[in-house]
C-alpha cells in the first residue's frame, strides 16, 4: 500500500566511468536515496525511460556515443515531466544534494495529481489514520483528503491553529498516511537557546564541548526514515532557523564538533498557534524558511467554528475521562450540550477536555451536575470583563446595523429571540447568554407578549 523505497520511482544514474556510479550510488543510498538505478552506455537511456517511469534522471556531461547535453533535449522532448539534471567535476555528496533538489519538482508535480483525485473523490482512504481525532466536520474532513493527497511525499509541512486545536494529532495522522517505517520524534522548540536547538537536533561528536563524554545522536538521527515534529517553530530562535533552513534545503547537518555532512531521510512536519506570516513581513522569522515550510499547509480551525463536533466531542471525552478515573458514565443532561454549544472555547478542544475531565473528577452519581461547567464558563466571561484591553470597540464587533437602526425595544426582543434560539428554548441557559436571571427574563417574555 506505500512505497518501501525513497522514491516510489526509480532515480536513473547515467556516467560512463563505473567507479562514479558506484560511488554515487553507495553515497546516495547511505543517505537515504535508495530507489537508484545506473546506466554506463548512454545510448540505452531512451530505451530503459521507454520501459520504466523514473523519477529523475542524472546525467554526467561527458560521456561517449551521446553526451549528457546531447541528451537532454530528446529526454525533456518525449518525458517533459521527468526532472534531469546534467553534472560535470562534481563531488558525490553535490550530486546527492542536487538529486534531492530534482526529487523535489517531482513531488510537487506528484502531489498536483494526487490532489486532483482527492477532489474527485470524496471518501477517506486510510480512516485509520484520523482515528483519534473526533470529527464530523466536513472542513476538517477535507483536510484529512489533503493529509492523504500529500502523505507520502517528503516536503515539509507548516501546521497551524490556535492554541489547544490538536496540532500534534494531524502530526500524527501525517506520519501515519505517510507509510514511512521510521518513528515520529515530537520536540518542542520554544524557548530552546541556539547551542541546545543545534545538539538537540544534530546530536554532537565526542569531545565536542565540555562535557561531551560520548558521541549522541540528534533526534534527526532517531527520525530516520520517520517524521521529526517540531512544535512551537514560530518561537524558534534567528540563528536556529537558519540551521533548519539548511537542513531542508540540502538535507544534510553537521553533528555537533564534526566537519563531514550527514544527509537525513525525515520527513519534517512543524507547528505553531502564531501568524509566521506576519511574521516573516515584519522579519520576526526568516522569508526563505517560511516559504520552504510551506511547501505543504494546513490550517486547523478553531472548534468555535466547527461547532457541529461538539457533542461528539463531549461524549468521546465523557467516556475518556470516566475510563482514566474509574467512574461509571454518569447520564448526561442535554443542558451540557446547549450550554457548551454557546461558549466560545478560547482553549479550543484542549479547553473541552479540560472542564468534561473536572465534571467528571467531582461527579458522584446520577445525573452529571453542571455546576463546575458553569464555573468555567463564568470565569472566562469574568476576565474578559476585567480584561483592560477589552474596550467599546469589542461590541462594535458583536453587533452590527446594516439597515435601519432599531429601536430599544426591537433591540430587546430580538436579543431574547437569538437567545431562546441558541438555547433550544431553554429559559435559564438564553437567561444566561443574556446576563439576567431567569425572572428578569420571564418579566420580559411576559410583558411582550402583552403588547407593552
Amino acid at each position: 500500500m506505500y512505497p518501501k523505497l525513497f522514491p516510489a520511482n526509480p532515480i536513473l544514474l547515467v556516467d560512463d566511468e563505473e567507479h562514479f556510479l558506484l560511488s554515487a550510488e553507495l553515497t546516495m543510498s547511505s543517505n537515504g536515496i535508495k530507489n537508484i538505478e545506473t546506466c554506463k552506455d548512454s545510448t540505452n537511456v531512451m530505451d530503459l525511460l521507454e520501459t520504466k517511469e523514473y523519477s529523475l534522471v542524472v546525467l554526467d556531461v561527458n560521456m561517449p556515443h551521446l553526451s549528457g547535453l546531447d541528451l537532454l533535449p530528446a529526454i525533456v522532448n518525449k518525458y517533459p515531466g521527468i526532472p534531469v539534471i546534467v553534472i560535470t567535476a562534481m563531488n558525490d555528496v553535490e550530486s546527492a544534494v542536487f538529486c534531492r533538489r530534482g526529487l523535489e519538482l517531482t513531488e510537487i508535480r506528484s502531489e498536483n495529481e494526487m490532489l486532483k483525485q482527492s477532489l474527485l473523490n470524496s471518501n477517506i482512504e486510510h480512516p485509520d489514520a484520523f482515528s483519534e481525532i473526533i470529527t464530523r466536520c466536513s472542513t476538517i474532513e477535507s483536510i484529512f483528503r489533503y493529509i492523504e493527497a500529500i502523505g507520502q511525499t517528503a516536503l515539509p509541512v507548516l501546521v497551524t491553529g490556535e492554541t489547544g486545536t490538536g496540532k500534534e494529532l494531524f502530526a500524527k495522522a501525517i506520519h501515519k498516511v505517510s507509510g514511512r517505517r521510521g518513528e515520529l520524534v515530537s520536540v518542542n522548540v520554544a524557548g530552546v537557546d541556539d547551542n541546545f536547538f543545534s545538539d538537540m537536533l544534530f546530536g554532537h561528536k565526542k569531545g565536542a564541548f565540555t562535557g561531551a563524554d560520548v558521541e549522541r545522536k540528534g533526534l534527526i538521527e532517531k527520525a530516520e526514515n520517520g517524521t521529526l515534529f517540531l512544535d512551537e517553530i514560530g518561537d524558534l530562535r534567528a540563528e536556529s532557523q537558519v540551521k533548519l533552513l539548511r537542513l531542508l534545503q540540502d538535507g544534510q547537518f553537521y553533528p555537533l564538533g564534526s566537519d563531514i555532512a550527514k544527509f537525513s531521510d525525515a520527513r519534517i512536519i512543524v507547528a505553531t498557534h502564531r501568524d509566521i506570516k506576519l511574521m516573516q513581513a515584519n522579519s520576526t522569522f526568516r522569508q526563505d524558511l517560511y516559504y520552504r515550510l510551506k511547501s505543504h499547509q494546513i490550517i486547523i480551525p478553531p472548534l468555535r467554528e466547527r461547532k457541529s463536533d461538539i457533542p461528539y466531542l463531549i461524549d468521546h471525552f465523557i467516556t475518556k475521562a470516566a475510563d482514566q478515573l474509574g467512574k461509571r458514565r454518569p447520564s448526561v443532561p442535554k443542558e451540557l450540550y446547549i450550554l457548551l454549544k454557546n461558549y466560545p472555547f478560547p482553549g479550543n478542544v484542549r479547553e473541552l477536555e479540560g472542564i468534561i475531565f473536572d465534571a467528571i473528577s467531582q461527579h458522584t452519581s446520577g445525573i452529571l451536575s453542571l455546576e463546575s461547567v458553569r464555573a468555567k464558563m463564568s470565569d472566562y466571561t469574568q476576565n474578559l470583563n476585567h480584561d483592560p484591553n477589552t474596550t467599546s470597540g469589542h461590541i462594535d464587533e458583536l453587533i452590527d446595523f446594516p439597515g435601519r437602526f432599531p429601536t430599544l425595544k426591537e433591540a430587546e426582543e430580538s436579543l431574547i429571540e437569538e437567545a431562546l434560539k441558541r438555547a433550544e428554548g431553554n429559559q435559564t441557559i438564553a437567561a444566561e447568554l443574556l446576563g439576567i436571571s431567569r425572572r428578569a427574563l420571564n418579566n420580559r417574555l411576559r410583558r411582550s407578549d402583552g403588547g407593552e
